[in-house]
């Protein structure tokens, strides 16, 4: 990775470390497309069930984002159907002709055009939970300048969208279930935290609250599983599948 996307990297993790809401999740991204000269954003995540309401958060003008739920679009969009492959990063474009479009495709594609949004980058998303993500930096034209840009970025790329998908996946999806009980956002990164060796004091600083307060969710958290230890509960936690640190490193 290069040094200048290193330190946006670095920065990008710490504030994802601190965001509890979409407003903060598109606020770390956005700092990340204008760090790397790409601008303009869409995570997009689908849930593996037909009725199960996607999740965009993106910079795109609000009235296209608002359309795009609205019609579903995303059963015709050409860049979601190649993304759920799983492929490594690829461009895409109207322009660039890089698909051979259907009819309603192409009018897809014409009407994304008017927003802005003509071309770009998308970075599929391996979840391993049956769910579908996709990250995508997009321009309003093909401008060789931009693809240059991606292509100076496309090894780290990957390593950027896997580390929002995880954050956003633990803080705003409500998987957020150990052992069956439902935690609230703050009880579980509290408890994350613990797991990765925090002391209550050390969480509060991560995340801007005062060790009573990290103390208040963790007890809450004890009190929702039934244990009377952080200790036990971090057990319950790695039983749910989170990873613990390795200890040896």
């Amino acid at each position: 990775m290069r040094k200048d996307m290193r330190i946006v990297f670095e920065t990008f993790l710490e504030k994802l470390s601190v965001s509890v809401d979409e407003g903060d999740f598109r606020g770390a991204l956005a700092d990340v497309a204008s760090g790397l000269d790409l601008f303009t954003f869409a995570y997009f995540s689908l849930p593996p069930w037909s009725n199960g309401k996607p999740m965009l958060i993106s910079n795109y003008p609000a009235l296209w984002t608002a359309r795009y739920l609205e019609n579903r679009y995303q059963n015709v969009d050409p860049v979601i159907s190649r993304a759920s492959y799983g492929e490594s990063t690829f461009r895409w474009g109207f322009d660039l002709k890089s698909f051979d479009l259907s009819a309603p495709q192409l009018r897809f594609f014409e009407e994304a055009a008017q927003f802005g949004i003509r071309c770009g980058v998308t970075i599929p998303i391996i979840d391993g939970r049956g769910n579908f993500e996709a990250m995508t930096f997009a321009a309003d034209k093909p401008d060789p300048a931009y693809f240059r840009v991606a292509d100076r970025y496309e090894q780290g790329l990957p390593f950027f969208a896997s580390c929002f998908h995880t954050f956003v996946r633990c803080r705003l999806s409500g998987d957020r279930r150990v052992g069956g009980v439902l935690l609230t956002p703050r009880e579980y990164e509290c408890l994350q935290w613990a797991a990765r060796g925090k002391s209550a004091q050390d969480t509060g600083g991560i995340l801007k609250i005062s060790r009573y307060t990290a103390e208040f969710h963790l007890a809450n958290v004890r009190k929702k599983l039934g244990v009377t230890t952080t200790r036990q509960a971090i057990t319950r936690l790695a039983a749910s599948g989170f990873s613990l640190p390795d200890k040896s490193a």
